[in-house]
């Protein structure tokens, strides 16, 4: 059960629900007690809470791994590029744990005793790995944050302004780690979690479920302290607007407005609408920012537009928009394996296509973090179409994004725009070859007629016309010139094919045939002249030969009649007389017709294979990483 003291300010009841918790801020007077025993020392007025349209609140209920938990306060921290909650749980069996929410992203982690030394703040770097609780956890994130407000209970002494350094760290799985040295610069405490699914804790007594204000945010309206255009703040936790007229980044988190910079170059407007909203992928958006950032290659800038969006329970993505090719973006919550020019994430590898550095050239709308212009990162893409992983690295923080290509025709009608969007210019590095599906169709008829040809082609060797008529044996001798007669035989019906074969024992010798063969019902003859030899011998130890000691012939479109067939030979004088086996069969299909007509049939897949080729090509052509192809130039 918890215990409940008395404020010392107020006198309001102020009640403990978990043993571990040292502070409880008041909810009516919002004093900072701190528990002593049985007394309570208020330590001063904690900063009221930023609006920031959480869906949580304190009070609210879920389930963990089975484990049900509440949430019984939170924090508020701030750092250079923007706000975020930390809550405070407590499980039903006593233990107690965190909640980080920050951008639609939600972490859930419990505290962990290591052993093991760990660095000092100051000797952490980013991309450092680490081996914490059996996991490898790889340095992402490195912050100077301090606490602005809080609520509810807390296990450990805070207050407004109180300074939080901290280090985060992330797996492949979607593990997370965090490294806080608030209390000790040289020895942090550890928090070891994952980032989990909102929906899937099985919430219960949210904040859109339990009554709120009417008016949590009114619009902010001020003109701009540079070009005096009228602008205002009509999200929550804005930390910067950026003034489309003139193209100054403004600071909003203070009720005078500040101006940060002016930018220098020619300001163009968001081909879609700063507050336009529409429904993409099946989640509704609300564009609230726009930045147009740049890149230099060989002296030339290559710019591209990014736009910074509003998704379901707040969370971030952007849509990014070069020469007509569009991309939804969303931040991965997890580090991502990294190979020699390539990474592999959710068990598909993506090839590096190109590194550069990015820069900001102007921002307009509202950014929740702090823009800066002429700011820049260090970013690598790796493509696996339609799909591209970015990594951006500054010097305290590396983010993984997961873009995925969407045609402009999807965009115009996601935000209900009366005009169409440009068509693409060029092949970009993730768009999906439209070649690709044609080819893969072209591969599947291949196989499909090629298979039902060799079946049907076995069908007919087996059932087919095909079967021997007769055989003979035959003797064929030097000093005989009198013509081989065989036994008359019977074709019925018409396009009749017949096929004669010899099989001889010849060896280092020739067997010259000249095959009539006559239909004796109506006199017609036709004629064929065939060789049978067979040479082999050993030359050097080697063993050759060259030859057949068998030979096939067919005659085809034979009408019905009855047949004989005169065989007239000739040899060499000297030879000695040769045995033969005659065959006489209604011939079957041909394995060489079968070959081809796969000939055929594999020129398709291969004339789309090189089209297809042909415009991966064309994409990798502006990558670090180009396809050379037999025409380019050795050197290159």
């Amino acid at each position: 059960m918890g215990k409940v003291a008395r404020c010392p300010s107020c006198g309001a009841p102020v009640e403990f629900k978990s043993v571990v918790s040292v502070l409880a801020v008041c909810d009516y007077c919002q004093s900072t007690l701190v528990r002593r025993g049985e007394e309570l020392e208020n330590l001063g007025k904690m900063a009221e809470l930023l609006e920031d349209r959480s869906p949580l609140q304190r009070g609210a209920e879920g389930r963990w791994q089975g484990v049900h938990f509440g949430l019984i306060g939170r924090i508020q921290l701030k750092y250079e590029q923007g706000l975020w909650n930390e809550w405070h749980l407590l499980y039903d069996n006593g233990r107690s744990g965190w909640l980080s929410e920050a951008g639609g992203e939600y972490v859930l982690s419990m505290p962990l005793r290591v052993n093991e030394p760990l660095p000092a703040f100051a000797d952490i770097a980013l991309g450092q790995k680490y081996a914490v609780a059996g996991r490898n956890f790889a340095v992402t994130n490195i912050l100077n944050a301090e606490c602005v407000a809080g609520e509810g209970e807390l296990p450990f002494k805070v207050g407004a302004g109180y300074p939080a350094p901290v280090v985060d760290l992330r797996d492949e799985q979607g593990g997370f780690a965090t490294f806080d040295y608030s209390d000790d610069p040289e020895r942090p405490l550890v928090f070891v979690g994952d980032s989990v699914d909102f929906k899937s804790l099985n919430w219960a007594k949210l904040r859109e479920k339990a009554p709120i204000p009417e008016v949590t945010l009114k619009a902010r309206a001020f003109n701009c302290p540079s070009c005096g255009s009228p602008l205002q703040v009509a999200h929550g936790n804005i930390e910067t607007v950026g003034c489309g007229s003139c193209g100054a980044v403004l600071d909003t988190t203070h009720e005078t407005v500040k101006l940060l910079a002016r930018v220098s170059a020619q300001i163009e407007q968001p081909r879609l609408p700063l507050g336009s909203k529409g429904k993409l992928r099946d989640e509704s958006v609300e564009i609230i920012g726009f930045m147009r950032r740049c890149m230099t290659a060989d002296g030339v800038d290559y710019c591209w537009d990014e736009y910074v969006c509003l998704g379901a329970d707040n969370k971030l993505l952007w849509m990014t928009q070069y020469d007509g090719h569009w991309n939804l973006a969303r931040v991965l919550p997890r580090a991502v394996l990294t190979a020699v020019g390539s990474v592999t994430y959710e068990k598909q590898e993506f090839k590096h296509f190109q590194g550069y550095t990015a820069r900001v050239a102007y921002v307009i709308g509202e950014f929740p973090w702090r823009v800066r212009l002429d700011e820049t990162a260090r970013v690598d893409d790796y493509v696996a179409p339609p799909r591209m992983l970015s990594r951006e690295t500054t010097d305290n923080e590396e983010t993984w994004t997961l873009s995925e290509y969407v045609a402009p025709e999807e965009i115009a009608a996601a935000f209900a725009l009366a005009e169409g969007l440009p068509k693409p210019v060029g092949v970009y590095a993730n768009q999906p070859n439209p070649l690709e599906e044609r080819h893969r169709r072209v591969c599947r008829r291949f196989w499909q007629f090629g298979l039902a040809a060799v079946v049907i082609h076995l069908v007919l060797l087996i059932v087919g016309p095909g079967g021997t008529l007769f055989k003979q044996q035959l003797t064929f001798d030097p000093q005989d010139d009198e013509p081989k007669l065989t036994r008359e035989f019977k074709l019925a019906g018409d396009g009749n094919r017949l096929e004669i074969a010899h099989r001889t024992g010849i060896t280092n010798n020739w067997l010259g045939l000249n095959l009539t063969l006559v239909n004796k019902d109506t006199g017609q003859a036709w004629q064929e002249s065939r060789e049978i030899a067979r040479y082999e011998g050993v030359d050097g130890g080697e063993s050759w030969s060259e030859g057949s000691r068998d030979d096939e012939i067919v005659f085809g479109n034979l009408p019905a009649g009855t047949y004989v067939l005169a065989i007239d030979h000739d040899m060499d004088a000297k030879s000695a007389m040769l045995s033969a086996e005659l065959s006489v069969a209604r011939a079957g299909p041909r394995w060489s017709s079968l070959i081809l007509l796969w000939l055929v049939l594999v020129l398709f897949p291969l004339w789309t294979r090189v089209r297809r080729g042909s415009f991966e090509v064309r994409r990798w052509a502006e990558s670090d990483h180009p396809i050379v192809t037999s025409g380019d130039d050795g050197d290159d």
